[in-house]
């Protein structure tokens, strides 16, 4: 049998330097990691075959295939390929007790093996959550547990409300019964508001040495909590005489189922009527307007709210003859005023320039035997440019 082998000294071979030494004829193998319930593939390799053939055993030392021919009788055993060079199998539908060292052989002169240290992981069970479906009231502090077994190593436990994660978890761990895998336990706390009912709270297990072995499970926590209410008016803008529901709506868990209405400061009016959650005026008037109240109640509590009611009389409209009316009248007035503003100018003018003509005889006219004796003999007479005067006042 022909063996080749190539030794590669290093330039310090004589300081005590380490010879490195590859063997073509040695088989080469790799580890690997399976999930349970996975198929896991091994892969023998070498160079120099020298005509003989591979061989994979379990760690039982059981031979699984040698070459091309199958040795075990394990339909879950499949052969993948099978060279001169090369043997390949796989196993499907893997379990903790395919975990080992397997080993691929061939037959040469020495015979020559290579180890594949196979890892098989625990895929955790799917989580249950404890302790959900326990109505909680509000501001209590919710205690959640959440349990996974059957992994390998520990899974991590993570818990959200929401896409909100939660912090804080207590774990605890405890080996299951087989001895090989383990059974992981979360206590989650924290406090619930009203906001809170309904909430979808998750606890997700996963494994941190393999991807895809995540599993989760979800439920919604019930939170009790005391009602609130407000009053709604239909319609929004009553006047008197109109019909008038206020409607009062609650919110709250357990449902609220007992509504009150009452009057502030006195009875409700005889034209008002309620019928649990709805109060009905059939004809407002005026006498109505006052604050109207809302009491709900559910085994929690009791909740009031107010509502103003102000019942006013209906605006009148105005017809298009009283329009008219009014417009003609405004005008009229404004002429009016006109006029008379234009009588005061006019008045004022005319005084200011009304002419009085006085006329002054000449004193001894009187004693004149005519007309022209009179004019020479009147006092300060020069002719009869200055006989009469005119003043203008």
């Amino acid at each position: 049998m022909h063996l080749a082998v190539v030794v590669f000294l290093s330039f310090s071979a004589f300081t005590g330097a380490k010879i490195h030494i590859h063997d073509p004829s040695q088989p080469v193998t790799s580890d690997e990691i399976v999930p349970t319930g996975g198929k896991l593939i091994l892969k023998c390799t070498v160079e120099d075959h020298d005509h003989s053939s591979l061989q994979w055993s379990n760690p039982a030392q059981q031979t699984l295939y040698f070459g091309e021919k199958r040795a075990l009788r394990d339909n879950r055993i499949q052969l993948e390929r099978s060279t001169h060079n090369e043997l390949t199998i796989s196993i499907g539908n893997v379990t903790l007790s395919d975990e080992g060292d397997y080993t691929c052989s061939i037959f040469t002169m020495p015979v020559r093996t290579a180890k594949a240290t196979v890892t098989v992981l625990g895929v955790p069970e799917k989580p249950q959550i404890f302790d959900y479906d326990i109505p909680l009231n509000e501001n209590d502090n919710a205690i959640l547990k959440c349990t996974t077994s059957g992994s390998k190593p520990a899974a991590n436990i993570r818990w959200y409300k929401g896409p909100e994660e939660l912090t804080g978890a207590k774990i605890s761990t405890s080996e299951d019964t087989n001895g090989k895998t383990f059974t992981v336990t979360s206590i989650i706390e924290f406090k619930v508001t009203r906001e809170d009912d309904g909430a979808e709270i998750t606890c997700s297990v996963s494994l941190d040495s393999m991807q895809g072995t995540d599993k989760s499970s979800t439920h919604k926590i019930k939170v009790l909590y005391r009602p609130t209410a407000r009053i709604e008016s239909r319609p929004q803008m009553p006047r008197e005489g109109d019909k008038l529901q206020l409607q009062c709506d609650a919110y709250g868990n357990p449902e609220p189922e007992i509504f009150i209405w009452e009057r502030e400061n006195g009875d409700l009016p005889p034209s008002a009527a309620y019928d649990g959650s709805t109060l009905v005026f059939t004809k407002l008037n005026k006498t109505d307007s006052g604050t109207y109240i809302c009491k709900v109640s559910n085994r929690l509590g009791t909740y009031s709210t107010q509502y103003k009611l102000d019942v006013n009389d209906p605006s009148p409209i105005p017809s298009t003859s009283s329009i008219d009316h009014a417009v003609i009248g405004g005008v009229v007035a404004v002429i009016a005023f006109i006029l008379f503003c234009l009588l005061i100018v006019l008045g004022r003018y005319l005084i200011r320039h009304k002419g009085t003509y006085l006329t002054h005889e000449a004193k001894g006219s009187d004693d004149a035997p005519d007309a022209d004796t009179a004019i020479i003999n009147a006092e300060g007479g020069q002719g009869g440019s200055d006989d009469k005067k005119e003043y203008f006042i």
